[in-house]
């Protein structure tokens, strides 16, 4: 078996289900990893979660299992549970997000499988981590709510909500070949494995980012203000003629150019606006003076001028408005992987490299597709 990319050679033996390990697998297939993917016998939990569908196929599955081969094992039966041992001596990465400890039944826990596999990249997702947290099962939803997140999100006088993504398992799902990669680079320079843990809840608190620090080197508890920014003005959506407009001029020579183009330079000069730290302090000053003036024109309009003279700012769009823009962008956001019936459209990988580009062999596998060839080669499996 062999890829192309930068991680080409690399097997990786993926354990994992869900979204954040099919995540992180799949952009390690994209960098040319060849990608197993281990699955019970009833499939991906992703394969049954629709609507959407695209010809009887969950969507969401589509979406995070482009390029890696699928074999259907089950676990507890002592020969398929071989197929999986062997399947993990010879991977260069094993990535799991079982409940912890819940790999040690079958012998595929980290230290059974660095005994058979010493330069093993053994990766772990988990809700709270391996240690006290272990027992609580881990999904995105519960730690939106634990971190903080949704105390952070919504209307200040309204009910707290949750993003409208799985943000932190896409985040786990990143930290994981983050920490993947480190660990393939330690295994090259010494020849070591090891084994790299991810939690979702660690990765929601690194991911709070400002909001954490001012806790932590603040003592403060933010509390959500809806779509304004607690230390930055303007920094949120503002009314134009016809749609609200982001306005993120975040600086004060960013603010001044703004206020160049709206046509009221004075703003600029005004003591109470002059730095950000003060206009953040005013906001409910300025807000109606800049908005005065973005009701002369339409949001679009807005747009094109304010970028034109470097203000941050942009349309607030529907899914298909971003994509729309990222093809006005030349960033060509979707391709197709897979031939004829099998052509499934997906959205780039988000890397780009100038000397080993990601590829998109193969299209996100049905249940057990390369199960029979993938036995075959690994029927040299023993009793471990």
């Amino acid at each position: 078996m062999s890829g192309a990319g930068p991680l080409e050679g690399v097997l990786v033996a993926d354990f994992s289900r869900i979204l954040a390990g099919p995540y992180a697998t799949m952009l390690l297939a994209d960098m040319g990893a060849e990608v197993v993917k281990v699955e019970g016998l009833q499939g991906d939990d992703t394969r049954t979660w629709m609507p959407p569908v695209r010809e009887g196929v969950s969507t969401y599955y589509l979406g995070i299992n482009r390029g890696k081969r699928s074999i259907a094992l089950d676990l507890r039966d002592p020969a398929d549970a071989r197929v999986a041992r062997e399947l993990a001596r010879r991977a260069d990465v094993v990535i799991e997000n079982l409940r912890p400890g819940g790999m040690a039944k079958y012998g595929l826990d980290f230290a059974a499988v660095q005994e058979r596999n010493p330069g093993v990249v053994y990766a772990s997702i988990s809700g709270f981590g391996s240690g006290a947290g272990a027992h609580v099962p881990g999904y995105d939803l519960m730690v939106q709510a634990i971190s903080g997140l949704m105390s952070l999100t919504g209307d200040p006088d309204g009910p707290p909500y949750r993003a409208g993504i799985s943000v932190f398992d896409v985040m786990a799902g990143n930290h994981a070949v983050i920490g993947i990669l480190a660990a393939l680079r330690h295994r090259d320079a010494t020849g070591e494995g090891q084994h790299v843990e991810v939690n979702l809840l660690s990765s929601a608190l690194t991911g709070l980012v400002n909001h954490s620090s001012a806790y932590v080197a603040g003592d403060v508890v933010p509390y959500r203000m809806g779509n304004a920014h607690p230390s930055v003005f303007p920094y949120e959506p503002l009314p134009t003629a016809d749609n609200d407009l982001i306005v993120a001029a975040a600086n004060d020579p960013q603010f001044r150019k703004l206020c160049d183009v709206l046509g009221v330079p004075a703003l600029a000069d005004d003591p109470r606006f002059a730095r950000n730290a003060d206009r953040t302090v005013h906001r409910e000053e300025l807000r109606p003076l800049l908005t005065e003036q973005l009701r002369r024109r339409g949001a679009v309009e807005w747009f094109d001028l304010l970028v034109a003279a470097g203000v941050p700012c942009g349309p607030i769009n529907t899914i298909d408005g971003g994509f729309a823009m990222a093809e006005k962008f030349g960033l060509d956001p979707v391709v197709v992987v897979g031939e004829g019936d099998r052509a499934i459209p997906t959205t780039r990988h988000p890397i780009r490299f100038s000397a080993t580009p990601a590829g998109y062999r193969l299209p996100p596998p049905e249940l057990d597709e390369h199960g029979a060839e993938l036995r075959e080669w690994l029927q040299e499996a023993t009793d471990a």
